[in-house]
């Protein structure tokens, strides 16, 4: 048990570290893929998929054994609430369940199950707040299937519209309106919530990603924003030709124009500084055959800069260096998703360090160099975000790895600022 001083109240809640544990074990399962050692296996649940599905069909199992009501909006968010004394707007936690093809045990689903320990904890403990609890499930944070990411708070902050994204395919051409009406199909909890609703407030748990937190001994990370990006999938079209008969000159070849598109655009995004992150992170030729010249070429760009001129120079310019570069080919660049730099609000910042305070717990204030779900959610109600270590900062990979006790400490720290936010009875 891991007990807390929450704030000025006093109130003690029960963080049950072998509980929080077990249930990363049994998530864990869904999609399990092998890891680096016997104990430490990867993860591969990619959203609206049969172990998403599964997933998200235990945490509503659980959530009725406590008691809880689960909600669904349009694009199956999950939202899981424990009632307060009064019906006032809930205070959030949350995160999401999807992972990338080789994940890890911890990424996302953290933020789910710490926020449902809370909820637990407050149980054990007889707590009651003033305000409902909710523990949030949002859709398809990570974009490994559909792209872009953070779909599900996007839709919900009203950054996007559902429509956007309906006819979005993946790799092997499911649309993503057929994979989310089979999902709201088999998810056993009515879809009545709606985009928008409000929220008192909402704090997001999350592995940090990186090895800040390691390498300065700290427990926790107090998340003061998250740093800007920009997404976008290129098209490059050429002409299919005989490998052994076609004159290198005359062809039209995607792939070769691809490869002068992104020698282009590692020049253009240079940083000597190493504050820059470009990303190609997917790449797909067609028709794939050794001995025929590709005709197209699919490739996509995450690029993330804390400096948002920096950001929108470089993302502006991307469309005009693709296609200063593909020759004969054509070229076709769409924007996924572009957010500028944002920062939490200030009063959630400071109860999250006062609540680590607390605890006793060494932490670090810090930016968040990757993108959640908190991002978008900010748009609508004060919001913030704890870290804990992973190990080497290791994440998007089978070896991702969190400790227990660390697991435990994030959960007292989202406990004491959740009640502190949802007021006692």
């Amino acid at each position: 048990m891991f007990d807390l001083a929450a704030g000025a109240q006093g109130v003690k809640v029960p963080i049950d570290q072998d509980r929080l544990w077990q249930r990363h074990a049994e998530m864990a399962a869904f999609g399990q893929i092998p890891g680096p050692r016997a104990d430490r296996s990867g993860v591969n649940r990619p959203c609206f998929s049969a172990d998403d599905i599964a997933a998200r069909q235990l945490l509503i199992t659980w959530a009725r054994a406590r008691g809880y009501s689960v909600h669904q909006d349009p694009i199956a968010n999950l939202f899981i609430r424990r009632a307060g004394t009064t019906d006032g707007a809930p205070v959030a936690t949350g995160s999401h369940m999807d992972t990338q093809p080789r994940g890890g045990r911890f990424d996302g689903i953290y933020g789910v199950l710490a926020g449902f320990e809370v909820l637990e904890a407050l149980d054990d403990a007889g707590i009651a707040t003033t305000h409902p609890l909710e523990v949030v499930a949002w859709t398809n944070e990570e974009g490994g299937r559909f792209a872009p990411g953070t779909m599900g708070s996007m839709v919900y902050a009203g950054a996007a519209k559902i429509e956007q994204f309906l006819d979005t395919t993946d790799i092997a051409g499911t649309r993503f309106a057929d994979a989310l009406a089979a999902t709201l199909a088999a998810t056993p909890a009515p879809v009545d919530r709606r985009f928008g609703d409000a929220f008192a407030g909402y704090i997001e748990a999350h592995i940090e990603q990186g090895p800040r937190l390691e390498h300065a001994g700290a427990r926790i990370g107090v998340v003061t924003g998250i740093q800007g990006m920009a997404w976008f999938e290129v098209t490059i079209r050429g002409e299919t030709a005989h490998a052994g008969t076609c004159p290198v000159g005359q062809r039209r070849d995607a792939l070769r124009a691809a490869h002068a598109a992104i020698s282009s655009l590692y020049q253009l995004t240079a940083d000597p500084d190493d504050t820059l992150r470009f990303t190609i992170g997917r790449f797909v030729v067609d028709p794939g055959s050794p001995n025929t010249v590709p005709n197209l070429v699919r490739f996509s760009i995450d690029m993330r800069h804390p400096d948002p001129d920096t950001l929108a120079r470089l993302a502006d310019a991307i469309p005009s260096t693709i296609a200063g570069a593909v020759g004969p080919c054509t070229a076709e660049v769409r924007t996924t998703n572009r957010k500028a730099p944002m920062r939490f609000d200030p009063a959630v910042i400071d109860r999250v360090e006062a609540a680590t305070k607390v605890l006793g717990l060494p932490y670090l204030v810090m930016p968040s160099g990757a993108g959640h779900d908190a991002g978008y959610v900010a748009d609508l109600c004060p919001t913030g975000m704890v870290f804990i270590p992973c190990e080497a900062g290791v994440s998007h990979n089978e070896a991702e790895f969190a400790r227990p006790e660390d697991l435990a400490a994030g959960a007292a720290v989202l406990a004491s600022s959740l009640l502190g936010m949802a007021g006692t009875r």
